[in-house]
């Protein structure tokens, strides 16, 4: 009998000892899988998409097999301990291996996705094609999505329905981007890269429409129409920088047109014959042929151009709606930017032979 008893003994030792053993394994086994993956991994980020319906189980599974935790059994020991069950959908950034479960799922739990959102600002005297650009270097569309959407007459009918500033002007078949001049210049923030085209042109024309309204009353006092606004708008925009200079070209513009003179503005020959500004001086061949942008050429005395040249600021709108009464005729900006206005031709040559003389005249290198 007491032979046995001290076997008995003897076995339940063993046991203890064994079970303490193997709880010593697997709560070193336990601890050790709540580490980083790789603490000493470099920094890059690695994106994990946690979709809707996924349950714990899943999760754990899919976060070992990505290699950002390791072990699935830990991650799930760990929730269970500490009564954590809500993780949330969504795409997460992790830094790559050097996360610990803890960490982990306190992200997923609090629903801590990553910042997909894109920021694009639409700068002020820029065109379509800078804005197509703009969209193309941001977003997973192309500069051949945007200008197809553009003529898209379908859409652009659509648009006229729904903006009371849009008009069939814009359809005009010698008008080169039909929404050109209507797209508020501004920082825009957008949910993610795949945003549509459609969805920004509609998200930016809501601005523009709020911008207007506030000047509807007197925009319909005025004898010119929107586009018309729009376009004298973008002019006064590329030709002078600040509100004074700007309310007086407008002024000068105003007084242009009910002489029926010529604007002459060379601005709209830059536009009219696709050349940037700044790398060239225009020819006379540009300036002297006919073009219904080119305030330079033949038959366009007493005319605006068909359409926009560029996406103006609420400054240059607020500048011909609000023009400097003047009895000026011509003005010329030196290369720092001054504007000087005068009435007659002579004057206006005297000024420019003046800028010449002190080097205040822009020379193209």
């Amino acid at each position: 009998m007491k032979k046995v008893f001290i076997i008995l003994i003897s076995i339940i030792l063993i046991l203890v000892v064994a079970a303490g053993i193997t709880f010593l394994v697997l709560k070193n086994k336990y601890e050790n899988g709540l580490k980083p993956v790789n603490s000493e991994a470099n920094s890059e980020e690695k994106v994990i998409e946690i979709k809707e319906g996924m349950n714990t189980t899943t999760i754990a599974e899919l976060l070992e097999k990505e290699n950002i935790i390791q072990s699935a059994v830990v991650f799930r020991v760990y929730a269970k301990l500490n009564n954590i069950s809500n993780l949330q959908a969504g795409k997460y950034q992790f830094e790559n291996g050097k996360e610990n479960v803890e960490q982990i799922i306190k992200k997923l739990a609090s629903g801590e996705v990553m910042d997909e959102t894109i920021k694009m600002t639409f700068v002020e005297g820029k065109t379509i094609k800078d804005y197509a650009k703009l969209i193309a270097d941001n977003t997973s569309n192309t500069e051949e999505d945007v200008y197809n959407l553009l003529k898209d007459e379908e859409y652009i009918d659509s648009l006229i329905e729904k903006y009371w500033f849009l008009t069939d002007e814009i359809k005009n078949e010698d008008i080169y981007y039909p929404l050109e001049g209507y797209f508020n210049p501004d920082t825009y923030v957008f949910e993610n890269k795949d945003v549509s085209v459609e969805y920004i042109f509609s998200y930016i024309l809501n601005y523009t429409d709020k911008i207007l309204s506030e000047h509807k009353s007197e925009i319909e006092a005025s004898e010119y129409s929107v586009h018309e606004l729009l376009t004298l708008a973008s002019l006064v925009e590329l030709e002078g920088k600040g509100e004074e200079a700007r309310n007086g070209i407008a002024g000068v513009f105003y007084n242009r047109l009910k002489m029926g003179m010529n604007l002459g503005s060379d601005v709209t020959t830059y536009y009219a014959f696709d050349v940037d500004m700044g790398e060239s001086d225009l020819t006379k061949t540009q300036i002297n042929t006919y073009n219904p942008y080119n305030t330079r050429g033949p038959n366009m005395d007493g005319k605006l151009p068909i359409g926009p040249i560029c996406n103006p600021s609420i400054t240059s709108i607020n500048a011909v709606l609000n023009p400097t009464n003047t009895d000026a005729y011509y003005f010329v900006a030196d290369k720092n930017g001054e504007v000087y206005f005068t009435k007659t031709y002579q004057e206006h040559q005297e000024i420019i032979n003046k800028l010449k003389q002190e080097g205040l005249w822009f020379v193209y290198e």
